[in-house]
């Protein structure tokens, strides 16, 4: 016989014992069989006895076990010293369990008001950080605020600056040790649990024991009535979950300081209510009632609740938070005057910080691409400057003035006019170059057209991303290979112009032999020229040198 089959056998013999079936003096044949089975080894010596008793008494019944937990509940909370806020016989809970939750609501009804969003406020985790700064530290702090470098970047270079402000928050960081972080850890989460707690909805509760009571209004005396436990099951396990939270021994003055300050000055809660609220709340804790009462009314002995209570690490967010600021507060300061030197070199070369002389490669050709969450074409200003450079001075004077020193120059080395020579030409493929690059963008072109297509397709084929990823980075790729390219040619350019220059000057002359003759055919002074080319180069490579850079490799 198995357990299932012995347990149904043995709940026979006790339907039997209790409805007086079987004859007196005759052996229960269920009994009978069960002894024998004891024999064959499934019951055996005192085992038998042992199941056999724990049956008839129901202790190994998993519903008689739980009827039992039951009856010990209902004489649990009799025995309560709050037995007085629920009524077993009737399932209520009685008008001094309203009572218990009108007095704190009273306490804490103001500051639902005043704690609204505070959890997540930024603010207040500030507030909570500074409470634990002595003078020199919040001076400090305040030192490494975005504002503040921002004014000291007016004063000081950035390299400078960089290193002072990196000098401050380490100094800063280093005052944080274990004992301050764990006292600002655990005043935040009593904040927390504090601003948790008052955020249960006491009035909705109440309302129920007394459907005339006005929300956040004390002058008129509540009239409370008993109320099934059952209605608000919901309700009473938020408060035990929020209410186990408000311990004893946490920085409770310290948690309201810190919501003063948040609130401008004002208290939330009075100090010394607080403090009864708290005492009650525990004491009420400790007797266990509002546990045995959910218990009694979910008919489950073994529920219990789990504490909602907060474990943040505040101190150290704070920290990484000012990391970024100070991070954000740098680049920032970096990217502006990076901004400001380039508009004045493009003012100096071009007469005008705002350059475009390319059809495709603009930034009204970028708009769809960056609409659609690429990254578009990323070296727009650079190919836009390098275009308008070749077309208004390098393939017009520039080039004119290298006709003039290359092809009628004559040189004492043509070792010593190669480096020229080949700069110079690879200037003149990179202005061809340009063209062809910017055709392709177009529509028609061998990359705008598949561009277009691709865009058309991405939002309903995600595999048009990959596609569209694959034909940006070979047009950025391009772009910075000329830009690089053409930052070289122009050094080398430029570096035989400051030479030629020294060598006019020279007697006699070590590079170019015909000075005399050469200037002789020059409309204007030749040495101005060669000076006024090699000025406006030298500016220009300087602006080309904000955009020179590694060229990205595709996967």
């Amino acid at each position: 016989m198995g357990a299932i089959e012995t347990i149904e056998t043995i709940e026979i013999i006790e339907g039997e014992r209790l409805s007086g079936k079987g004859r007196p003096g005759t052996p229960n044949r269920a009994l009978t069989a069960l002894i024998e089975n004891g024999k064959s080894g499934i019951i055996g010596g005192m085992g038998l006895l042992d199941n056999l008793v724990g049956v008839l008494s129901g202790a190994n019944d998993p519903k008689t076990a739980k009827k039992k937990r039951l009856r010990q509940l209902v004489k649990d909370l009799g025995k309560n010293r709050y037995s007085r806020f629920y009524h077993a016989r009737t399932g209520e809970l009685e008008d001094s369990f309203a009572k218990f939750l009108y007095d704190i609501y009273k306490v804490t009804a103001s500051a639902q008001v005043f704690l609204q969003n505070a959890a997540a406020s930024a603010e207040l985790r500030a507030i909570t950080v500074e409470a634990f700064l002595n003078k020199d530290l919040k001076a400090l702090n305040d030192k490494l605020s975005a504002a503040a470098i921002q004014r000291k970047a007016a004063a000081v270079p950035v390299k400078d600056l960089g290193a002072m402000v990196k000098r401050d928050l380490a100094a800063f960081v280093s005052a944080f040790d274990n004992t301050r972080v764990n006292g600002i850890d655990a005043c935040y989460n009593a904040v927390i649990a504090l601003v948790r707690f008052v955020s249960f909805d006491f009035y909705f509760v109440l309302k129920k024991f007394d459907p005339g009571m006005a929300e956040r209004s004390f002058t008129r005396a509540p009239r409370f009535q008993g109320l099934a436990a059952s209605e608000i099951t919901e309700e009473l396990k938020d408060f035990m979950e929020f209410s186990a939270a408000i311990e004893e021994d946490r920085d409770w003055k310290s948690a309201l300081s810190v919501l003063k300050t948040y609130k401008e000055g004002m208290d939330v809660v009075n100090s010394d209510q607080w403090t009864k609220v708290i005492r009650l709340l525990k004491d009420v804790g400790r007797s266990r009632i509002l546990e045995l009462v959910l218990q009694f009314t979910l008919r489950d002995p073994l529920w219990q609740s789990v504490p909602r209570v907060s474990g943040e690490r505040v101190a150290d967010s704070f920290l990484d938070a000012k990391k970024a600021e100070i991070e954000g507060a740098i680049n920032k300061i970096q990217h502006d005057k990076r901004g400001a030197q380039i508009n004045q070199l493009a003012q100096t070369v071009f007469g005008s910080a705002e350059v475009e002389r390319l059809a495709n490669y603009t930034n009204k050709g970028n708009e769809l691409l960056l609409k659609k969450n690429f990254e578009g074409f990323t070296k727009i200003d650079a190919m836009n400057y390098l275009k308008a450079y070749m077309l208004d001075f390098f393939k017009k004077e520039v080039r004119e003035l290298c006709d003039l020193l290359l092809i009628r120059g004559q040189w004492t080395s043509n070792v010593l006019s190669q480096p020229v020579s080949d700069a110079y030409h690879e200037m003149m493929d990179i202005s061809e170059r340009i063209v062809a690059f910017d055709e392709a963008l177009a529509d028609s072109g061998e990359h705008g057209g598949r561009l277009k297509q691709a865009l058309v397709k991405v939002d309903r084929d995600k595999g048009q991303g990959k596609y569209i990823r694959i034909i940006l980075g070979t047009v950025n790729n391009t772009a910075q290979r000329m830009i690089n390219s053409a930052s070289s040619s122009l050094i080398t350019i430029g570096r035989n112009f400051k030479s030629l220059l020294e060598d006019m000057q020279k007697k006699p002359a070590e590079l170019i032999m015909n000075w005399h003759e050469l200037g002789s055919a020059s409309e204007q002074p030749l040495s101005r020229r060669i000076a006024e080319d090699y000025k406006r180069m030298y500016y220009f490579v300087q602006l080309l040198q904000f955009y020179t850079g590694p060229v990205e490799e595709q996967s």
